[in-house]
């Protein structure tokens, strides 16, 4: 009984895993076939599916966590949860960390000096802040996720999360300036700057989907009822009861 009336759960899950797969491969692809240097990369597939699963963990973190505490979901969201949780975020920044390592040695080991400048580039350059950002928020401090009491205490996990969301958008910042600011043609040199338009359109997007989930709470169950109910005895006719 027990497992027909997870079936369900189990199905989705089944489905969603080859979806998020799927989509972010095909989204890596469009930087991937583009031939300017810093997207050529074979690495990229992977690393946006790793980068994916670790951004989105930390997401379900940040919004879990306070939702957790203000309904009282205690029961509902354990501590085993929280802990698993944790870890999924590990091992998906050990993944990124990889990455981070090894698209360098990549430019390196080919010999291709477009590919080098664009390393050195976002290391030293004038956007040289947003991929030393990137190492520590999203390598250094979530190393923190190693210790237990880390991943099982509300108030550091979240903390956690919350650099690691901030480290994913720096770490696109990233990809996207430094590969575009330096490109082939020295004339079409230049350094981004963040205008009003850019900056409203990124914190108005974040405040419509704050907007948008807020809503989704009060009005929509926000706990699946197949995830909370349990297994009662049911009556026979004949007298007693059966599992």
């Amino acid at each position: 009984h027990r497992d027909l009336h997870s079936f369900p759960t189990r199905r989705s899950s089944d489905l969603a895993t080859p979806l998020v797969l799927s989509v972010h491969t095909v989204v890596s692809f469009d930087f991937t076939v583009a031939i300017l240097p810093g997207w050529h990369s074979t690495i990229f597939p992977p690393y946006f599916v790793a980068g994916a699963i670790y951004s989105g963990f930390a997401m379900v973190v940040v919004l879990c966590i306070p939702l957790r505490a203000v309904y009282g979901l205690h029961n509902v969201v354990t501590t085993r949860h929280l802990n698993n949780c944790g870890k999924l975020m590990l091992a998906t920044g050990l993944i990124l960390a990889y990455t981070y390592v090894i698209e360098p040695f990549t430019a390196w080991y080919g010999g291709n000096e477009f590919e080098m400048a664009v390393v050195r580039n976002r290391a030293f350059g004038p956007q040289a802040w947003s991929f030393w950002l990137v190492i520590l928020l999203n390598v250094i401090i979530p190393q923190a996720l190693w210790f237990y009491k880390v991943r099982t205490r509300p108030k550091p996990l979240f903390c956690v999360s919350c650099v690691i969301l901030v480290g994913m958008w720096v770490e696109r910042y990233m990809i996207i300036v430094t590969s575009l600011g330096r490109d082939f043609l020295p004339s079409s040199w230049a350094t981004f700057v963040a205008t009003f338009w850019d900056n409203a359109t990124l914190y108005g997007s974040v405040g419509l989907f704050v907007t948008l989930f807020m809503l989704f709470v009060r009005f929509l169950p926000m706990i699946s009822m197949t995830e909370v109910r349990e297994l009662l005895p049911f009556s026979k006719p004949g007298g007693g009861t059966e599992k």
